[in-house]
């Protein structure tokens, strides 16, 4: 029983002694008279009895045990001993290689988002030789902002979409000027306000960037691996889905690494189509492997 318990219930108690001793001595004047004594028409108040006071102290509330795949610990281990040479096309002419880190730190966040919006489903390569003509150039938000938009076509083809992203690049880039006087948000939340970024897009700045981990960087690598490997609860359609499911279990301090680990995985072992089962370390524990 709590304190403020403990002492209502000593209140109660000694009204009701007070009550009994009455009682008692008025009982005993009536014998004496030789009458019955009569009972109260009061109605005695019930008193409710507290067995405890919130949770019992010192004893935590057992919670349930946090879900996390079969097995992901051995797995991660052996696709990082695949991943040890780092020599798969995001290792050499991924985003983290297209800016010019010699560039004023202003310059270079404003390449960074500018190769991760060349790089939506194009090959590193591709990405790799687009900003690389543009930076020749002198890749700033100004230079981006004078150039029309058939030279900009020109120099950024044949990335996907390239029509797409040169409307896409022109809008940010104006909005970058007026709005954040030439650098780039420092949220998630900003960068996906711009047109033509993406979630895999904005994690991956801030990551780069900013050199701040706010959330799992997904693309369609690191969605089909974690499908394969069961490392979501449920099959996920979605890279967005994947990466809530991946942020749910998946310890805090692996977020940075696990896209560049799956990215490159993905392009060497892990394919798409026809995935290399037979070379990959994973083969015996992993849900998906063709043993045969």
């Amino acid at each position: 029983m709590c304190a403020a318990g403990a002492a209502g219930g000593g209140r109660v108690v000694a009204r009701r002694l007070g009550r009994a001793g009455e009682a008692a001595g008025g009982t005993g004047r009536a014998a004496q008279a030789g009458s019955i004594p009569r009972r109260s028409g009061r109605r005695r108040k019930s008193v409710p009895i507290a067995y405890e006071c919130g949770e019992e102290q010192g004893v935590p509330e057992p919670q349930r045990p946090r879900w996390e795949p079969k097995d992901w610990r051995q797995q991660l281990e052996r696709i990082r001993e695949m991943r040890r040479s780092r020599d798969a096309p995001v290792d050499e002419m991924g985003v983290q290689r297209c800016y010019d880190s010699s560039a004023p730190p202003q310059v270079m966040r404003y390449q960074v988002l500018l190769s991760l919006m060349l790089s939506s489903q194009t090959k590193d390569q591709v990405t790799w030789a687009a900003m690389l003509r543009l930076r020749q150039r002198g890749l700033t938000v100004d230079s981006i902002l004078q150039m029309d938009d058939a030279t900009l076509g020109q120099i950024i083809y044949p990335v996907g979409f390239w029509r797409n992203k040169v409307k896409y690049i022109k809008q940010t880039t104006a909005i970058l000027k007026q709005k954040y006087g030439g650098d780039i948000p420092r949220t998630v939340e900003e960068l996906m306000q711009l047109p033509g970024v993406g979630p895999k897009m904005a994690y991956l700045a801030m990551n780069i960037a900013w050199d701040s981990v706010s959330g799992i960087a997904v693309d369609t690598h690191v969605h089909r691996i974690s499908n394969r490997l069961k490392w979501v609860k449920k099959e996920t359609k979605y890279p967005e889905e994947t990466r809530v499911a991946l942020e749910e279990w998946l310890p805090r301090d692996l977020w940075r690494e696990i896209n560049w680990l799956l990215v490159g995985f993905g392009q060497q072992t892990c394919l798409p189509v026809n995935p290399r089962c037979t070379e990959c370390l994973n083969q015996d524990i992993c849900p998906a492997a063709k043993r045969h």
